[in-house]
């Protein structure tokens, strides 16, 4: 096998090799660990084999491990096992680890439940979504690079860390421009002496690269390829994929309880998990007809949440160094009045008289367990005043 050597690629060409940096070299030289990141998807082992290839043939002496980090309730069912039939393929120990505070689908939570307070106490102009996005992938940060780096911290004191992931510059435009190896902050503990890069061995590699790889290897791949005719393997149901993506992923039965809880979660904000796609009309034979029937209600909230917050003057949206100005008295009645609209849309009236008797079931129900686990909007802070 070749192994390049480029800090920078003017044009990219597919190929099968290994790539590093000097940096990389210099680190394996003096003995760092390397640990691989699993998912259970197929980039994942590809990685992971030709790693432990690479690493064996330039004689690497340092410690090697695998490490997965468990998302919990948007896993699919066979993610685990098949990162632990992995690592006893190539001898290596797996480390698992997952956030404390929760799985990806609670922080989901939280921050809707801490967006809603904030549109309440007047911290934002505009109401926030629950979910990550393309451009705010704390999914990642927080329930991935985080929670590994700190794990490899404490495990691995006084060491280089190299932590490798099997991302490709084919999968999308900002991976595309992806460097094959830079320093993670994350790694770098003063206390615990260490520090540590990111390395992407396989960025070269396609998808039909990949597939034939790991087929030369004999290595069975994850159900969500074969039986459910997924493209890809992290969660479930993720922000990012693709129509026919989750569509697979509902396909799965383990799969559609978090789906059905993923809809709900839509219903209550009125905000769709993508941008252009809800994702309770990608199965809609998974719910009944009052969950449907929420959906469709949620849709029309949305649409009012929406108009409302289109009549902010542009001056005043959010941006950097936000509030950049004092609203005028007809600016800010404005403001109340959009204020007003969106929560009316969405629900977030203080309880001080009946709830509205046009609400769906599932709204009525989730706001009145808000009220029952304490989250009430400040004192003070009633429809009046949002």
């Amino acid at each position: 096998m070749a192994y390049s050597f480029p800090l920078f690629e003017s044009i990219w060409t597919p190929s099968r090799e290994i790539v590093v940096i000097p940096e990389v070299t210099q680190a394996l030289r003096n003995a760092a660990t390397v640990a691989i990141g699993v998912s259970g998807g197929k980039d994942s082992a590809a990685t992971a084999f030709a790693t432990i290839e690479y690493l064996n043939e330039v004689g690497h002496k340092g410690p090697r491990l695998l490490i997965h980090s468990d998302l919990g309730r948007l896993e699919w069912r066979q993610s685990l096992s098949v990162c632990e039939r992995l690592a006893a393929h190539l001898g290596l120990d797996l480390i698992v680890v997952r956030r404390e505070s929760g799985d990806l689908l609670d922080r989901w939570h939280v921050r809707w439940e801490n967006n809603v307070r904030r549109y309440a106490e007047l911290r934002c102009v505009k109401l926030i979504m629950p979910w990550s996005a393309a451009s705010m992938r704390f999914c990642t940060s927080e329930l991935k690079t985080a929670v590994i780096s700190r794990a490899l911290i404490d495990r691995f004191p006084n060491q280089i860390i190299l932590s490798v992931s099997g991302i490709r510059r084919q999968e999308s435009p900002n991976r595309a421009k992806a460097l094959v190896a830079k320093e993670q902050p994350k790694l770098r503990s003063v206390s615990r002496g260490t520090s540590g890069l990111d390395w992407h061995p396989i960025l070269d590699w396609t998808d039909q690269q990949v597939f034939e790889y790991v087929e030369q290897k004999r290595f069975p791949l994850h159900e969500a390829y074969g039986v459910y005719g997924s493209s890809r393997v992290s969660c479930c149901f993720c922000i990012l994929s693709s129509a026919s993506d989750l569509g697979a992923a509902a396909r799965c039965e383990a799969n559609h309880d978090v789906y059905r809880a993923l809809v709900r979660l839509e219903t209550v904000s009125t905000f769709s998990f993508q941008p252009t796609r809800w994702l309770g009309d990608v199965a809609p034979h998974l719910l009944d007809s009052a969950e449907r029937s929420d959906l469709g209600f949620a849709k029309e909230r949305a649409r009012r949440r929406g108009a409302a917050e289109k009549d902010i003057p542009e001056h005043l949206l959010f941006t950097d160094g936000w509030p950049r100005c004092v609203p005028t008295r007809a600016e800010a009645l404005l403001l109340c009045d959009v204020r007003q609209r969106v929560a009316s849309a969405v629900g977030m009236i203080r309880w001080t008289t009946p709830i509205p008797s046009n609400w769906s079931n599932g709204t009525r129900i989730y706001w009145q367990q808000r009220l029952k686990c304490q989250h009430r909007l400040p004192e003070g802070l009633d429809i009046e005043r949002i």
